[in-house]
């Protein structure tokens, strides 16, 4: 019994050696400079590439399709709402922010070079904000894709189905959003990846939406049966919290202990999407009926 429990769960061990194998010469790199800006970002892009190349040498070594990735495009309603839902969340979360003053809406140095690159210093402010929101809304999905990518061939690609079929839909998605988050601690503890609140609840915010993010992953890949799901999803959450809602935000003081995935919102709002796409659980096939 023992011996056929380990070989069911030994694509996941090599899988997680290599990931944290390769990441760990990223986190040296991040580390050492103090910042994830460094090596003009390489340095993060690698890293977040970790787990996709993880994912594919461990395919390599267990001689598998690397179709079971789930590289097929699926229903576009589904690629189609992974993009949204963080659009959805993010906004409903600022605007809770802006309103209760724990951040205010706009941020005039944001703007300000927002004008200036953009060459629009005799228009007004509303336009601009327009302008920049519609252009990195379509092509900033691009870039952040590209990134998204490697981190969802492996966590998504390879660790949510290689689990789903042996522990169904909610520890899948526990698991993997612990291992996730755990991915990420280095740089939270060690470099300059958090929002300048003390260390502790900076990384209990994270943690927490990291793993309440990842029943809606869970759900939509193994529903879909597309990787893509969680690419979009992934790179719709880093563009609009990073790229535009945290820097159109002013500092009123203690912003930082509510903003971003540092602040106390978004995991409130991550929690309240867990629980509703935990209630449709039953919706998804049984585990044996592993999506590809």
């Amino acid at each position: 019994m023992e011996n056929r429990t380990a070989n069911k769960y030994k694509p996941v061990a090599i899988f997680l050696a290599i990931t944290f194998a390769l990441s760990a010469v990223f986190y040296f790199l991040i580390i050492y400079s103090g910042t994830l800006n460094s090596g003009w970002g390489y340095f993060t892009m690698g890293l977040m590439w970790c787990p996709g190349i993880a994912a594919l040498i461990t395919m390599k070594i267990l001689k598998r399709d690397m179709r079971e990735l789930g590289w097929k495009w699926g229903k576009t309603k589904y690629q189609l709402w992974s993009y949204l839902i963080p659009l959805l969340y993010t906004l409903i979360a600022y605007l809770v922010i802006w309103v209760f003053k724990w951040g205010e809406f706009f941020n005039k140095d944001f703007v300000g070079r927002l004008l200036q690159s953009f060459g629009f210093e005799n228009v007004g402010n509303g336009f601009v904000i327009a302008v920049y929101f519609i252009l990195a809304g379509v092509f900033g999905i691009v870039r952040s894709a590209a990134s998204a990518l490697g981190e969802e061939i492996g966590w998504r690609g390879f660790l949510v189905p290689e689990l789903y079929k042996n522990l169904g839909y909610t520890k899948t998605s526990l698991i993997s959003g612990a291992i996730w988050g755990i991915w990420h601690l280095p740089i939270l503890l060690f470099a300059d990846y958090n929002s300048g609140t003390p260390m502790w609840y900076a990384m209990l915010c994270f943690v927490v939406l990291i793993i309440s993010m990842s029943f809606i992953y869970t759900w939509l890949r193994m529903k879909s049966g597309s990787l893509w799901t969680a690419v979009l999803l992934h790179a719709s959450h880093n563009l609009f919290i990073q790229n535009i809602f945290t820097p159109l935000t002013q500092d009123t003081g203690n912003s930082a202990y509510f903003i971003d995935e540092f602040g106390a919102v978004l995991p409130v709002a991550g929690i309240i999407l867990a629980v509703y796409f935990w209630t449709r659980r039953a919706e998804l096939a049984n585990p044996e009926c592993r999506a590809r």
